[in-house]
């Protein structure tokens, strides 16, 4: 099953990995692949952001039309 919810989504795509792995040696083990899956869904959302909202696409939203987006993570 799957939501649309990012933050349900978030959860089920940590429980597969960590599915698939089983058993872990330590607790330093489970936080890497924690980090790393989190780390690589920041950039997937990073990236939507920026295809879905360029600075053409908002202009019409604002009457002084000055716009910037904050500097990405990089």
């Amino acid at each position: 099953m799957h939501s649309n919810n990012p933050i349900e989504r978030l959860n089920g795509e940590i429980d597969g990995r960590t599915d698939v792995v089983g058993i872990f040696p330590n607790e330093a083990a489970i936080t890497r692949l924690v980090g790393a899956i989190l780390l690589e869904q920041n950039d997937e959302w990073a990236v939507q952001r920026c295809r879905n909202m360029t600075l053409e696409s908002i202009s019409g939203l604002s009457d002084n039309g000055i716009f910037t987006l904050p500097a990405m993570a990089a």
